[in-house]
């Protein structure tokens, strides 16, 4: 039994010019059977005359240049037209004419170079073959000459305007994919900001302490070693999301460290995707920086991760990065409500601790953020209290986490 998909797919691989003898071929055919007299496409309307020998390589020369009219338009049209030249003159009538507004279509559509002088060639060319066959005697009259061209000129203009379509599609595609470039470009830095600025915020601000507890061996090996969890934890992330940039990656179960920041605890196949299950975990750590964090949660966090859930757990991180930062030391809240619909989330410091020996920061979190919540149908705002300490407060939809593209997955 014939493989009609795979002889499909045999014909679509083969080169161009195969694909296009056929309707060659096809021309040949019909302009020698008999049957088909009558339905020539000519102009002049001068007395027909027998095939010959002349009349076949007419034929050919006319027929065989469509097997490269997408390859070589312009050599397709310049032979083509004269075989058309030549038939007429020596009143072959033939279906093969139908050739000349194939070519014309083809060259209108594929022909990149020279257009204007082309046009104006083969209508300097058209008009003197008109003339000429005028004083052979020819009964068209000038109104059949003029509609002919017109008719030839409207071929030229509809190839004309699908090579226009092909290109403004072309440009459209191109703009779509810098479009998709763009903003994965942008996804990852986002990532990549939240992931590392977190676990080396905690690092620098860990080390700074660790200066003043030479006095404490027991507090300077705790401080050291949570220096060392976060350390481990960062390249476990940054592995994780170099993994997943990798195209021929495996997206399954990836092995849990057991490095315990609750970015891919316990996860299974969807390890290295944080979500508020590990919010637990990462107020912890931030409390190991030696941040006074008081976390409340309200209500049953989802049983799946998805796109309100992680960037729920974004929003803390970053807030309490920002805490770390900004005001170490400082009593942080941080409150999260799990509604049925949306996922409240609030961080908040007092203003009483300090920044020195931080590291400064870029801005791009709290950008980012907003952007993450904003593509969700939410509302995010990141204010200065008037203790000196600040707020970040989000509303992420639920549903719109669900139904939507995730505006920032983990990677």
């Amino acid at each position: 039994m014939i493989d009609l998909r795979r002889v499909r797919e045999l014909w679509l691989r083969s080169d161009v010019t195969v694909r296009d003898l056929p309707l060659a071929l096809l021309l040949v055919a019909t302009s020698l059977l008999p049957s088909f007299r009558g339905y020539e496409t000519q102009v002049g309307d001068l007395p027909a005359r027998p095939f010959d020998a002349l009349a076949l390589v007419v034929l050919a020369l006319e027929c065989f240049p469509l097997a490269v009219r997408r390859r070589w338009p312009a050599v397709c049209l310049i032979l083509v037209s004269l075989a058309f030249t030549v038939a007429e003159l020596r009143s072959y009538h033939m279906v093969a004419g139908t050739a000349l507004p194939i070519a014309l279509l083809s060259a209108g559509a594929h022909l990149e170079r020279h257009r204007r002088a082309v046009i104006v060639g083969l209508s300097a060319a058209y008009a003197l073959l008109a003339v000429t066959l005028d004083r052979f005697g020819s009964t068209e009259g000038p109104e059949g000459f003029v509609t002919f061209y017109l008719a030839l000129a409207g071929t030229w203009g509809i190839g004309s305007w699908w090579r226009s379509s092909r290109a403004a599609e072309a440009e459209r595609r191109r703009r779509i994919a810098e479009a998709t470039l763009d903003a994965e470009r942008a996804r990852i830095a986002r990532e990549l900001h939240d992931v590392v600025s977190h676990h080396v915020t905690a690092m620098v601000v860990q080390a700074e302490a660790a200066r003043y507890l030479t006095a404490a061996p027991a507090r300077l090996e705790e401080t050291l070693g949570a220096v060392t969890d976060s350390g481990r934890q960062a390249i476990t992330d940054l592995r994780h999301m170099l993994d997943l940039l990798n195209p021929d990656h495996d997206t399954g179960p990836h092995q849990d460290t057991g490095q315990g920041t609750g970015q891919g605890a316990g996860q299974g196949a969807d390890a290295g995707m944080p979500s508020v299950a590990d919010l637990h975990a990462l107020v912890e750590q931030t409390r190991r920086a030696g941040q006074p964090v008081e976390f409340t949660e309200e209500g049953t966090p989802a049983e799946t991760t998805g796109s309100a859930e992680l960037v729920a757990f974004r929003v803390v991180q970053e807030a309490l990065t920002n805490a770390l930062k900004y005001a170490h030391g400082s009593r942080t809240a941080v409150g999260v409500r799990h509604g049925e619909k949306e996922i409240t989330v609030e961080v908040s410091t007092d203003g009483t601790g300090s920044s020195a020996g931080s590291p400064g920061g870029s801005g791009r979190g709290l950008a980012g953020l907003r952007e993450r919540v904003d593509a969700l149908g939410g509302d995010f705002t990141a204010d200065r209290r008037p203790d000196g300490g600040f707020v970040v407060r989000a509303r992420i939809p639920r549903q719109a986490g669900r139904d939507r593209t995730d505006p920032g997955p983990a990677l």
